[in-house]
């Protein structure tokens, strides 16, 4: 089974970081009912200096390369990932996609409406290149942003409900798709370094999410242990 992590800053991570994606390696190297493997086009980490994904500087040092693989951008959401998924997903033959998106679109290029637009377009992309891939699907989660503007909140409030429908929508016995939960537990102070992007207790709170949704729904891994 080929999984593919798609995602933004959160997901892609940063120098010194060790990702969500480190923690989902590890969860799924435990559980029964591989191989599995992580595709992907890309491996480097932002790197603040250059303003761009070009460091290795992975806090784990037994994170293999082959591991780090993933289509995820600082500043990237569904609106730049929709043009890219079906080429990324031809040429790795990913079956399972973890898309963490949305933050980046509502909070500097599209409403809740056009977001949920570029969700569809990426999910028609996504099944023209592989007309059997599955993807988990993670809701916006709590931000520093949306906990003080309070119109950005409620247009994140109402993407997790219209990403909740295309999910409904067009989930198929074929390609289906899975609607992620949210970490109830997640704290914005104690999970993340700045108010957003995940520090190592929120990568294993994110892990979690999507561990527990591939156990619970379709009997994929296991149930998450940190």
């Amino acid at each position: 089974m080929r999984f593919m992590f798609v995602g933004d800053s959160c997901t892609v991570g940063s120098a010194g970081d060790y990702t969500w994606r480190y923690r989902m390696w590890q969860h799924l190297g435990r559980c029964p009912g591989g191989p599995y493997e992580i595709v992907g086009p890309r491996t480097a980490l932002y790197e603040a200096g250059a303003d761009a994904a070009v460091s290795s500087a992975y806090a784990a040092p037994d994170f293999p390369e082959e591991a780090r693989r993933h289509l995820a951008g600082w500043g990237e959401g569904w609106l730049h990932m929709a043009p890219l998924i079906g080429g990324a997903v031809a040429e790795t033959g990913a079956d399972v996609l973890l898309v963490a998106l949305g933050l980046i679109d509502l909070g500097f290029y599209t409403n809740s409406e056009q977001t949920a637009d570029n969700v569809r377009a990426f999910v028609a992309a996504a099944r023209a290149a592989n007309p059997r891939v599955r993807a988990v699907l993670l809701p916006v989660i709590p931000n520093v942003r949306a906990a003080s503007d309070a119109p950005f909140a409620a247009e994140c409030e109402r993407f997790n409900e219209l990403l909740a429908k295309v999910v409904a929508d067009l989930d198929t016995a074929a390609s289906p798709l899975l609607l992620a939960s949210p970490p109830e537990s997640y704290d914005l102070r104690a999970d993340t370094y700045d108010g957003t992007h995940p520090g190592p207790t929120g990568e294993h709170k994110l892990a979690a999410a999507f561990a527990d949704a591939l156990y619970q729904a379709w009997g994929v891994g296991a149930p998450y242990r940190a």
